[in-house]
């Protein structure tokens, strides 16, 4: 055996042994395929209970689509819905990656894609759900409650001084006013018209429903979501990407800063923030916003 021939198989040896200190993701020739977890109601809530925003989730997305030997990224989404403009901010911030990265993006639906959930998962190229999953939800909703037949009961007298004609419309404590009712549907049927032009241009020729029925409002289990186009397959995160990329695809979550990293990064927990008098004084806000996102989840039946 020649000295060069002997000294080249040395050198990769040296190499073989330096690349067996990197992360497994690292190493040339490894697949990877980040996760992004997207879970939870969507906009502000309080702060002590943020849903998911664009803020919240921006540097998980960056960090996913940069990853090193990325062949595309996974959404894992369990969402009910929410803020139609968080939804719609995130839905164009993925877009916008997998565009300059040119990476493939695959959503896997577990519990609920409903609503801005839904939204969420037409930012992929491709929707998975289990038979089980809850999807579609294209509407918009919005409800208030009425007091003013109770204040006349107890005694309280409405006192309300505004600048602005309609300012203090569908006050709950107020007489409902057909008019403001009228603006609150015309509002609703422009953001409605919008989810819909969005969901047409994600979906295109894969949906296969009557538009009265996809967007009705209305949602259906993951097998009848894949029969009208919603969907376009019944399969799991780890099983649909392995079948896809192999056994050997690594699959690592990115997750959001949290602890002291958080901290470095500027990035603080509302709980830290407060005092224990201003804790107290957020529970009743924090009790209002747990039933609040508890009933978003409660008419998907979870």
């Amino acid at each position: 055996m020649s000295e060069q021939t002997a000294e080249h198989r040395a050198s990769a040896g040296a190499l073989q042994g330096l690349l067996g200190w990197l992360p497994e993701r690292w190493r040339p020739g490894q697949v990877v395929v980040p996760v992004v977890r997207l879970s939870g109601v969507i906009g502000a809530v309080t702060p002590l209970r943020p849903g998911l925003s664009l803020a919240g989730t921006a540097k998980m997305l960056d960090r996913a689509f940069a990853t090193r030997n990325a062949k595309a990224v996974a959404l894992a989404i369990n969402s009910p819905g929410g803020s139609p403009v968080q939804s719609r901010q995130i839905y164009l911030r993925i877009r916008q990656l997998a565009a300059e990265k040119k990476l493939p993006v695959i959503a896997f639906v577990e519990d609920v894609a409903a609503s801005g959930g839904y939204m969420l998962a037409c930012a992929a190229d491709e929707i998975y759900v289990d038979p089980s999953s809850i999807v579609g939800s294209i509407g918009v909703v919005g409800g208030t409650f009425g007091f003013p037949e109770l204040l006349k009961k107890i005694g309280v007298e409405r006192r309300l001084y505004t600048a602005g004609e309609h300012k203090a419309q569908l006050d709950p404590f107020l007489p409902e006013d057909p008019e403001d009712v009228a603006r609150v549907k015309a509002l609703q049927r422009e953001i409605h018209a919008m989810f819909i032009s969005l969901v047409k241009d994600s979906r295109g020729a894969k949906l296969k429903g009557a538009e009265d029925l996809l967007f009705s409002g209305e949602y259906w289990a993951g097998g009848t979501s894949v029969t009208l186009g919603l969907s376009d397959g019944i399969g799991d995160l780890r099983g649909t990407l392995r079948a896809r990329f192999g056994d050997k695809v690594r699959t690592p979550v990115i997750a959001p800063a949290s602890g002291m990293l958080a901290g470095l990064f500027g990035r603080r927990s509302a709980a830290t923030s407060l005092g224990p008098f201003d804790a107290v004084a957020e529970w009743p806000d924090q009790l209002i916003s747990a039933l609040e996102a508890r009933a978003v989840w409660a008419k998907y039946g979870f």
